[in-house]
C-alpha cells in the first residue's frame, strides 16, 4: 500500500451534497462495444452484478470481455447523494463508490466467475483507495442483489482473506453492502477504454491468487481436472519449481526448450496447475517463434484474457480461467484463414491429454 498522510473518510448522509430529481446528463444506453442495451429491460433469465474496485474505467472492460456477460456500464452507487455527477463524486460528498454494473448470462458465467475475476484483478487491502487513486470513491465494494449473491460475496472476502493473510498481507477491506440506486456515470466514461484504448488503467492485483468457494462454468464432472489448491503453499507443494515459477509468478520458459514447442502427437491440452481443457492438437501449429502456438481455445470461457503492461510492452496475457494460472500471451499474428489469432503458451504450462484425440476434445 502507499504510504498515505491521511485516510479519506465516508461523509454522513447530513454532509453529503443534496443531489437532484434527474440527471443533468443523457446517456445513450447502447453498449459502445456489442451493441447490448446497457440498461433495463434484459432478456429473462438474466442477471445483474456490481462490483467498486478502483477507477471504473479498467474495471469496466475486464468484465465486457468475458463470455456470457451481456453487457456492462459504469456509475456511482452505495452512497447518498442522487444524480451526481463525476465531479461531484470525485468530492467526496456523496458517499458514492465508482462501480461496474455487470449484466450476465448465468448459463453461460457464474457469480462465483465474476467474483473470482474482482479479486484476482485488484487490491482488496487498500482501504479508501486503489493504487495511486486516493478517495472514498476507489473503495472496494461489492454491492449484492439478493440472498444467493451476499452469501456467495460473504464466503469470498472469508476465502480471500485466509489467502491473503497466509501470504503476509493486510486485511481485506472489501465491504459487502446491499445494493441500492444505480447513476449511470456520463456517457464518455461509458466503455471508456474502448474509446481511448491507450487510456489510464491503474488496476493492479496482489499477486496471490484464491481458488473462491462455488459453481462455477467449468464442467466439474471431466475426469481431467484437477482439483484447485486453496493457497500459493499447496501450489509450491503440487508444482515443480520451473512450473511453479510460470504458472504462479507469470513467468516464461526460455525459447525453443520446452516440451511441446514440435510435438503433433494428437490429443487435448490441458492446464498443468488445474487440468483445465484448453487447446485441442488441431489448433496447433508451428509459428516458428519457440513456444508451442495455437490459433483457438476449447471455448471462449477457457482461459482469461489479460491487459499486459510488463516489460515495457501492451500484450494480451493468457490465463486458466479455472484456477487463474498464467499459460502465456496471445497475439494478432496467426494464420490469417484460421482465425488470424497465435496463442504463444509455456510447455510447462500444459500438460497433453493423448486419451483424447485432435477434434474429439472439442
Amino acid at each position: 500500500m502507499l504510504f498515505r498522510s491521511f485516510e479519506p473518510q465516508m461523509p454522513a448522509a447530513e454532509d453529503a451534497l443534496p443531489g437532484r430529481d434527474r440527471p443533468l446528463f443523457e446517456v445513450s444506453g447502447i453498449h459502445a462495444v456489442n451493441g447490448h442495451p446497457m440498461f433495463a429491460p434484459f432478456p429473462e433469465g438474466f442477471e445483474v452484478a456490481r462490483f467498486g474496485m478502483g477507477c471504473f474505467w479498467g474495471a469496466e472492460r475486464l468484465f465486457w470481455r468475458l463470455p456470457g456477460v451481456w453487457a456492462t456500464a459504469v456509475g456511482y452507487s452505495g452512497g447518498f447523494t442522487a444524480n451526481p455527477t463525476y465531479e461531484e463524486v470525485c468530492s467526496g460528498r456523496t458517499g458514492h463508490a465508482e462501480v461496474v454494473q455487470v449484466v450476465y448470462d448465468p448459463a453461460q458465467i457464474t457469480y462465483r466467475d465474476l467474483l473470482q475475476v474482482f479479486f484476482d484483478e485488484h487490491d482488496p487491502t487498500q482501504g479508501m483507495g486503489q493504487g495511486n487513486d486516493i478517495g472514498t470513491q476507489y473503495r472496494s465494494v461489492i454491492e449484492v442483489g439478493s440472498a444467493d449473491q451476499n452469501a456467495e460475496a460473504v464466503a469470498a472476502v472469508e476465502a480471500v482473506g485466509r489467502a491473503l493473510g497466509a501470504a503476509g498481507l493486510r486485511p481485506v477491506t472489501t465491504e459487502v453492502i446491499q445494493a441500492g440506486p444505480f447513476y449511470p456515470a456520463e456517457e464518455y466514461h461509458q466503455q471508456y477504454l474502448h474509446k481511448v484504448p491507450d487510456g489510464y488503467c491503474g488496476l493492479k492485483g496482489t499477486g496471490v491468487s484464491c481458488h473462491l468457494p462455488g459453481p462455477t462454468s467449468s464442467n466439474e464432472a471431466d475426469p481431467g481436472l484437477k482439483p484447485v489448491a486453496d493457497s500459493e503453499d499447496q501450489w509450491k507443494a503440487r508444482l515443480t519449481p520451473e512450473q511453479y515459477e510460470v504458472l504462479r509468478r507469470a513467468g516464461t520458459e526460455r525459447a525453443f526448450t520446452g516440451a511441446y514447442t514440435d510435438t503433433e502427437t494428437p490429443g487435448l491440452y490441458r492446464c498443468m496447475a488445474c487440468g483445465n481443457p484448453l487447446h485441442t492438437s488441431d489448433s496447433k501449429f508451428h509459428s516458428g517463434c519457440g513456444w508451442p502456438s495455437f490459433t483457438d481455445v476449447v471455448a471462449p470461457e477457457a482461459v482469461d484474457l489479460i491487459e499486459d503492461r510488463s516489460h515495457g510492452m501492451v500484450r494480451t496475457e493468457v490465463r486458466c480461467a479455472r484456477c487463474g494460472s498464467h499459460l502465456g500471451h496471445v497475439f494478432p499474428d496467426g494464420p490469417r484463414d484460421r482465425g488470424g489469432l497465435r496463442y504463444c503458451i509455456n510447455s510447462v504450462a500444459i500438460d497433453l491429454d493423448t486419451s483424447v484425440a485432435g477434434s474429439e476434445a472439442e
